[in-house]
């Protein structure tokens, strides 16, 4: 927002106006210019859907993916070649989020697909790279995923990443690792990226470009390509180089049977024209493992797994950048419960009745999933994150879904709602938690392997989907699932932060954690005098900025990690206030001056907007930016603020 706008809006909503009327006229009209802006962006079929952006490594890997392959677009890389030198810092190097510090991995990739479409090294934005990246160790520091890209371009011989060879896919179900033992994004990362590891290819690389000068040992001198820190990584460690050395007694006909297998895995997961997983990481390694395994250019599934990755591109002014994924269940249910919120439940709008009717015709039932591996018998009810991901529904998503539909009063998603409440509940892991996408995936000795030098092998309950679990029980019927309720409220207090707060695992951070079960808790109807849930309403009133709103940077993942101070953001104000919405404080001060900060911040579009990333994709290695979270939440957090007001007097 130019300050010219801020200024603007400022003016005509004074925040230390304090008189009843012109505090609830400014209220009603910021309501309604956010309402009438949302309108706008509603799809023709009643959906929304917003830009999903993360760091520069996603952008950085597409550019490296066509070098592989050697399918280059000159015109396509060089808009996200602009995209990628936007972001590059002061510094020179480019980091994981807004104001981030420096990140080598992202770094290196980002220099290298700058290098790749003509970037000279000696001008001026890739020397400051470089530098960066020799000034932090060079690129023999970058993660596993890093070097296996460098090694796959030859820039780093294969004993600098782990063993993974194809014949992990038939490991018995007994043996300390096996697929179906990490989550949902880890197995479809890896599985294709087994069969790359496995057959070793060397990169097109067409104009035969390197990144030798960006390590300060010789890549192929280099013995400190893995950074032992405990005992069990130390095992690991030595179990990976007997692998190495067991390798040359596997049967070629063992070895082409475990390709085969991979293989085998990830087509039956291609999920159409929408890729496997819905993630980019995981698109690119099938895209190419199947040029690797010869399917030609013309083939039908190379062409489907090409077009799910082109139809992440975004286009923006002279630049382009590459997504993620995309977020349209997501950002309908938010943007409906917004839009919800704005009404009576006596008149739900069409434009509501339409997106609700959208995300119904959504609801998996019978789709094969990987979530069966460990509820067999459980049916299906779920919704996955994006326009299509059947194997991988989520109870993010299904919960929230549910809740929203619930608020409508209607009938006629009883039956849809009824149906995620069961698969929710079966979806319960030991300790009464839930996780986003798997049951009881808590093998944490996992994360010590060599492989898992990033963190984020895992899908362990969180109190922030387990906080949207409750919420969607107590709703659906909190006699019959009172069990479920009870043990998944008894896991937020033990996991409940000394300060009060609660862990953000998919938005950021402790702000989200907390928004994600104070809410929660005031469906399930505890008690808010409760005295963890006073800690928590403290801890909403220490982190309250001077000027009204709440923030919080990524820089909170990392120790020490509460208490710094943030620039307020749109997003996470509105998910403070509905935070104490949800506990009573309607009336306080802290409240209000959270209100006037969101309509003092309005611009005059209708819509807030933040430069910072909202959310992690993988704390401390892979961050988001949703841009929708600034378009629904703070018209969310008015909106319920005005009916909170309007049933009291």
């Amino acid at each position: 927002m130019s300050l010219e706008t801020q200024n603007e809006r400022i003016d005509s909503h004074p925040s230390d106006d304090s008189h009843p009327s012109a505090q609830k006229n400014n209220l009603d009209e910021a309501i309604q210019s956010a309402k009438n802006k949302l309108l706008e962006q509603q799809q023709d079929d009643g959906h929304w859907i917003y830009e999903l952006e993360a760091d520069s490594t996603i952008p950085a890997e597409y550019i490296l993916m066509n070098h592989f392959v050697g399918e280059i677009d000159d015109e396509i890389e060089q808009k996200i070649a602009q995209y990628l030198r936007d972001q590059q810092t002061e510094e020179g190097g480019w980091s994981l989020y807004t104001g981030g510090d420096f990140d080598i991995s992202c770094s290196v990739k980002a220099y290298y697909a700058l290098k790749l479409v003509g970037d000279d090294p000696h001008e001026e934005h890739m020397v400051r790279a470089k530098n960066m990246i020799l000034n932090h160790g060079g690129a023999s520091h970058a993660n596993v995923f890093t070097r296996i890209t460098m090694a796959l371009f030859g820039q780093v011989p294969w004993r600098a990443v782990p063993f993974i060879p194809a014949e992990v896919i038939i490991l018995p179900k007994w043996f300390p690792f096996h697929i179906d033992k990490v989550s949902y994004w880890s197995r479809t990362v890896m599985v294709p990226l087994f069969i790359l590891c496995t057959m070793k290819p060397l990169a097109v690389n067409s104009r035969g470009i390197d990144i030798r000068e960006l390590f300060i040992t010789p890549p192929e001198d280099e013995q400190h390509y893995f950074r032992v820190t405990t005992p069990l990584s130390r095992a690991f460690l030595l179990l990976d180089q007997i692998g190495r050395l067991a390798e040359k007694l596997v049967p070629k006909f063992i070895r082409q049977y475990s390709i085969r297998k991979c293989e085998q895995w990830f087509l039956l997961r291609m999920n159409e024209e929408h890729g496997i997983g819905g993630i980019f990481p995981a698109m690119v390694n099938v895209f190419e493992s199947l040029v690797i395994l010869g399917y030609p250019k013309e083939h039908p599934t190379r062409r489907q797994a090409r077009q799910a990755i082109e139809a992440l591109l975004v286009k923006r002014g002279n630049s382009m950048y590459c997504q993620p994924c995309l977020s349209p269940v997501w950002d309908t249910c938010l943007a409906g419960q917004a839009m919800i919120e704005t009404e009576t439940e006596a008149n739900i709008t069409p434009e509501i009745e339409h997106a609700l009717d959208w995300l119904e015709d959504r609801q998996l039932s019978d789709e094969p999933g990987d979530w069966r591996i460990a509820r067999p018998n459980l049916a299906g009810g779920g919704w996955a994150f994006q326009y299509s991901n059947y194997y991988y529904p989520d109870l993010d998503d299904t919960a929230m879904i549910g809740w929203a539909m619930h608020r409508t009063g209607n009938d006629k998603y009883s039956e849809p709602i009824q149906r995620a409440a069961a698969w929710v509940a079966g979806m319960q892991s030991n300790g009464g938690g839930f996780g986003s996408f798997e049951v009881n995936n808590t093998q944490y000795y996992l994360n010590s392997i060599p492989f898992a030098d990033h963190g984020a092998l895992l899908d362990p309950p969180t109190a922030d989907v387990s906080g949207r679990a409750i919420a969607l029980l107590s709703l659906a019927d909190k006699e019959k699932y009172a069990r479920n309720i009870n043990d998944a409220i008894n896991y937020i207090k033990s996991d409940q932060e000394d300060d009060g707060s609660w862990f953000g695992r998919w938005g950021t951070n402790y702000i989200y954690g907390t928004w994600s079960v104070l809410t929660a808790l005031e469906i399930a109807e505890e008690d808010p005098q409760q005295g963890y849930i006073r800690k928590a309403v403290e801890y909403l009133q220490n982190m309250q900025n001077e000027d009204g709103g709440w923030g919080e940077s990524n820089d909170s993942y990392y120790p020490p990690r509460h208490y710094r101070p943030y620039q307020s953001t749109a997003f996470q104000t509105a998910w403070a206030l509905l935070s104490l919405l949800a506990v009573g404080e309607a009336e306080s001060e802290t409240v209000r001056r959270g209100i006037n900060y969101l309509i003092s911040n309005q611009s005059s579009d209708g819509h807030w907007y933040d430069d910072s990333y909202t959310a992690p994709g993988f704390p401390r290695v892979f961050y988001l930016k949703y841009h929708g979270y600034t378009k629904y939440f703070p018209l969310w957090a008015l909106a319920r603020y005005r009916n909170i007001l309007s049933n009291k007097s």
